[in-house]
Order: C-alpha cells, then structure tokens, then sequence
C-alpha cells in the first residue's frame, strides 16, 4: 500500500534510528533496500547493505556496540514522493572506545513511501 513522503514519515524513521529500534526501521524500507554506508571497504560508495537481513544484522550490531548512539538536531527536507534529505549530528560512545560526534546527511529514495535507497555520508574530522 502506498503512502506519502512527508516530514513526519521521515521523523518516524529516525524516531526508530533514536529508539534502536531495528523492526520499526525495517518497516519503512522496501525488501530489496539498500543502503549505502558513509564507511567501509566498497569505493567508492562506503559499504553496501542490500536487504532487510543485512540492514537488520548491521543496526543490531551496531547499536550493541554504541549502546548510546543518537541522531540530534534533525532536519529534513522532501524534494518529492521519490526523494528526500536528513541532516543530523551523530554522537555515541563505543563500548570501551571513545566518544564522537559527526555531522552529516542521508540522502533518502522512496517507491511508494518506502526506502528503497539510503545514501549515508558524515564529515570525518582527523
């Protein structure tokens, strides 16, 4: 079923991202989603996730090992029903590492209200 790309579907989606949530964020991707990575081994789009599996197994990971992990100061804009931007800061400490705090974007793709591509990029400073 269809649905509209708006502000609050996009608040929706990072509400999941914020809450670790990993089932509500797969919800709002399509079953052949991707998602592109601002890090990892695959130039020159970062790491490639294709799937709600792989995008499921890589979130839970991720949030076990930055168990604080959160998206602030949030801003999104809708070009279309096809696609949209998020900005945001990134902070979290990884267990036994450091804490940090990116800025960056995700550049969003929708069929039918549903993510079918998540373009991730952060500046990196050092």
């Amino acid at each position: 079923m269809a649905r509209e790309v708006t502000l609050a579907l996009l608040d929706e989606i990072q509400d999941g991202f914020n809450q670790h949530d990993v089932d509500a964020i797969l919800s709002h991707f399509t079953d052949d989603g991707i998602w592109l990575m601002a890090r990892g081994p695959d130039a020159p789009e970062g790491r490639r996730l294709t799937g709600k599996q792989e995008i499921g197994e890589v979130l839970r990971g991720r949030y076990a090992e930055i168990p604080d992990m959160r998206w602030e100061e949030m801003r999104h804009w809708v070009a279309d029903q096809t696609k949209a931007i998020s900005e945001w800061v990134v902070r979290g400490t990884p267990t036994g590492g450091e804490p940090f705090e990116y800025t960056g974007c995700d550049l969003w793709e929708f069929r039918d209200g549903y993510v079918t591509k998540k373009d991730t990029y952060w500046k990196y400073v050092g």
